[in-house]
């Protein structure tokens, strides 16, 4: 915090440690992305060696965990990229661009596993099932577990959205590999159907997976709100000189967002003092939302029929 040349005191944005944070982050999704794809190639070689159509199932289901690492690691690079001319608001939509093409991938992936499934169910056959084959998805279920645990714990360090959200994506892979390893014990038991069932029980899990990216791009293309106004505004009640505040809109990724808004001054303001105390606003948003890219403040007076005596305001 410095104080500028009318005295006030701005909170000063640190661009080394947003770089630090990133460089973090990026460590975090390469990490995870290693083990992801060490899981799928497991998962994937041990179902084509077996003829398990559920275990390639869960391998590819893996592979989704992995393109989600992908789609994090491009945007974490992209959003390191200073906007330019020809984009003002820089370049973080190419991000969901991505996610859509990983979208076609899975759909892809999910007609392919289906129809695998239903051609099983009417031909029959039975895959090969053996003591290590299933310890080594128990290996690949501990692997998983992990996953989740030092990505969430390190996504609420870092107060990483991305982090936090990637890790609910593993935990789907926890279930359909409880649910495969539960086949393959059926299948040694007896039951070769149950083979199948898991493959289409993987593949119901990849077209959530294909829905919940879907739904992702579209509230971003659409520019759906990202910070709910009750939280802005909770952090704009904090600074005294400020009477109040309207108009607020976010937009953006969860993790990558921009906020505008009109905020409210005594008439009487001195311009100078009104730009200082635009800046402590600002800087308190984005401490505050460590999300927010950039903040544009529209300084106004308080409407005419706004109770001076009274003083109080949504969020005061």
């Amino acid at each position: 915090m410095v104080a500028d040349s009318h005295g006030a005191r701005v909170l000063t944005a640190d661009p080394s440690r947003a770089d630090d944070r990133y460089d973090q982050v990026a460590r975090v999704l390469y990490q995870v992305l290693f083990l992801n794809l060490a899981v799928a190639f497991a998962k994937i070689g041990l179902g084509s060696y077996t003829g398990s159509v559920s275990i390639v199932s869960d391998g590819f289901h893996s592979l989704t965990d992995s393109a989600s690492n992908v789609v994090g690691l491009v945007g974490i690079s992209i959003a390191r990229q200073p906007p330019d001319a020809d984009h003002p608001y820089g370049h973080r939509k190419y991000e969901t661009i991505a996610s859509v093409g990983i979208l076609i991938f899975l759909i892809i992936v999910m007609v392919e596993v289906v129809t695998s499934a239903v051609d099983r169910v009417l031909h029959g056959g039975s895959p090969k099932v053996f003591p290590e084959g299933i310890a080594l998805m128990v290996a690949t279920l501990a692997v998983n577990l992990f996953v989740v645990w030092y990505e969430t714990r390190a996504g609420r360090r870092l107060n990483s959205e991305l982090l936090l959200a990637d890790s609910k994506h593993t935990r789907s892979d926890v279930l359909t590999t409880i649910a495969v390893i539960g086949a393959l014990i059926g299948v040694s038991a007896g039951h070769p159907l149950l083979d199948p069932i898991a493959a289409l029980f993987v593949a119901a899990f990849i077209g959530h997976a294909c829905w919940e990216i879907a739904q992702q791009a579209s509230r971003i293309l659409g520019d759906t709100i990202v910070i709910a106004e009750q939280d802005v505004r909770s952090v704009i009640a904090t600074v005294p000189e400020v009477l109040g505040c309207e108009k607020i809109r976010t937009r953006g990724s969860a993790d990558y967002a921009f906020l505008d808004l009109h905020l409210w001054l005594d008439g009487d303001t001195p311009l100078m003092d009104a730009h200082a105390t635009s800046h402590v606003v600002k800087d308190l948003l984005m401490t505050r939302f460590p999300q927010l890219a950039d903040v544009v403040i529209h300084i106004e007076p308080p409407p005419l029929n706004w109770d001076r005596q009274v003083g109080t305001w949504a969020g005061r």
